[in-house]
């Protein structure tokens, strides 16, 4: 009995060790790829995200997380960050085209990215125009169909409200002067937070156990596929990417939008990419299968079947992170010298 006992005690750690050293080879296939983990280390975690010309404190991220809830931004005083990248709903306002002012849709027909992870981005926007955060969270205030407010009248409003002027000073000294631009560059910091690690950066930092064998299945068919030619490093996308590579995609007449002056397009972000439907730059495709399906076609110029698709997904299914808590701010009261909203 003791002899069948140590028998498959023996078994057992030989088969231990084989998935051990399978996992492992997998690993060193994935981050041969180009791909790198959120890391474990808080500290990593700050040096990998902070701005150095605009640094992360507590009471700044409080104060740009304030201003990304506060409609009272858009000239309507209806429409915050938040209302497009909702961070209750995977940092997306979940419908196909933005919706701004005067319910007017975008009129590209632009899909709004998640805020989630965007610090990793190397451009920002569809079309790049912008490399950082600070520079981003200025076009969607002023957009005439996003929330459509001059700068002038942002800085009024803000200034309008002391519980506003008496946090600036808090954050900045008290000669602070509230522009328009470090206005949208504290809601930068708030955003810069905004990070989600996952069970996919668990075991790309040695947690073996942290995916499932199905999602290894998964993400082994990802890289020899060629998905991470384009959705690599540590965000899994933010980069500027050729695209209809190799097919048309099945929706390009959705909208105008033809990428950069060269026909560059920013390849979205794949993390928490189960929460952020519709897909592409469109909206076109709700299903994260199809997605998947489409993207073989346009870009890679493969078929990808059903059952790989369905594997693949299961596998992207895991990049779902963990959220930072956000407790919904208390917004400062309106004053007499507020502007009033303006519908037109």
């Amino acid at each position: 009995m003791r002899k069948i006992s140590l028998a498959v005690v023996a078994i057992m750690f030989t088969g231990v060790s084989a998935f051990a050293a399978s996992d492992a080879a997998l690993i060193k296939k994935v981050t041969d790829a180009g791909i790198k983990p959120i890391p474990q280390s808080k500290l990593e975690v700050l040096k990998l995200v902070d701005n150095p010309k605009n640094p992360i404190t507590d009471c700044k991220v409080e104060l740009g997380k304030k201003l990304y809830f506060e409609p009272r931004l858009s000239k309507s005083g209806l429409i915050s960050c938040n209302t497009c990248h909702n961070l209750a709903m995977g940092g997306v306002d979940g419908v196909d085209a933005a919706i701004g002012h005067k319910w007017t849709a975008n009129p590209h027909h632009l899909n709004s990215p998640t805020v989630y992870n965007s610090v990793l981005n190397q451009a920002q926007f569809w079309d790049g125009r912008d490399p950082h955060l600070e520079a981003q969270a200025q076009g969607p205030i002023q957009a005439g169909p996003e929330m459509a407010a001059p700068k002038d009248l942002v800085v009024a409003r803000v200034t309008s409200m002391p519980a506003y002027i008496d946090e600036f000073k808090k954050v900045y000294g008290d000669d602070v002067k509230v522009t328009f631009e470090l206005i949208t560059e504290t809601i930068a910091v708030f955003e810069r937070t905004l990070i989600t690690p996952s069970r996919f950066d668990a075991f790309l930092n040695g947690n073996m156990s942290a995916l499932t064998d199905k999602e290894k299945e998964g993400l082994n068919l990802f890289v020899d596929k060629g998905c991470a030619s384009c959705h690599n490093d540590i965000g899994l996308g933010g980069t500027m990417q050729p695209f209809q590579v190799a097919a048309k995609y099945k929706f390009a007449s959705l909208g105008d939008f033809k990428g950069d002056k060269n026909g560059m397009v920013k390849t979205p972000t794949l993390r928490n990419i189960e929460e952020t439907a519709p897909y592409f730059h469109n909206g076109g495709i709700w299903s994260l299968s199809d997605a998947v399906k489409e993207m073989g076609s346009v870009q890679l110029g493969i078929k990808i079947s059903d059952a790989e698709a369905s594997k693949i997904t299961t596998f992207l299914k895991s990049l779902t992170g963990k959220k930072p808590e956000i407790t919904y701010p208390i917004l400062p009261v309106s004053t007499d010298k507020t502007p009033k909203p303006d519908m037109k």
